[in-house]
């Protein structure tokens, strides 16, 4: 699943079905349009244990084929080992961002660092929403956000 590389990111959000997967898979597609996909470990993951297993959300699963991004994922929850071994893991909300700080406290070798995807954003929208009790336009606001914040941050990290 995920490739082992020089450089990697964890993208997180709270059940791991639909923001994360989603940002997992833009980055993942951008990575190898680039040509630069063997240089990355790109991986996702839950805060929560809600959705261990499960395959991405069918909405976000949709849009993805819209866009024609593809996307392989089974829900996982983040791991003490996740926050030793990976140089970025970029979450969605305030909340995801304090599990991880909280999480993240009780690493002895911390090497990650913890921020919010949404910093990356050219448009400043902070806050990737959960689109889980939303619409498809709500899924496809995240698809568009997660383009901006991932193609900026692939730039800055290039």
């Amino acid at each position: 699943m995920a490739a082992t590389g020089s450089k990697s990111v964890l993208f997180v959000c709270l059940g791991n079905i639909c923001r994360s997967p989603i940002a997992e898979a833009v980055f993942r597609k951008m990575a190898t349009d680039a040509g630069v996909v063997d240089k990355w470990r790109i991986d996702s993951a839950a805060t929560s244990t809600y959705e261990i297993g499960n395959p991405p959300d069918y909405r976000g699963q949709a849009c993805m084929k819209r866009h024609g991004v593809p996307m392989r994922h089974v829900a996982r929850q983040v791991t003490k080992d996740d926050f030793m071994s990976f140089e970025y893991i970029l979450c969605m909300d305030e909340s995801n961002l304090s599990d991880l700080k909280r999480k993240g406290n009780s690493v002895k070798n911390l090497k990650a660092k913890i921020e919010l995807l949404g910093i990356y954003d050219p448009q400043k929208q902070l806050i990737i929403s959960d689109p889980y009790y939303g619409s498809d336009e709500d899924f496809e606001k995240v698809y568009e956000q997660c383009v901006r914040c991932c193609k900026a941050f692939l730039e800055a990290n290039s």
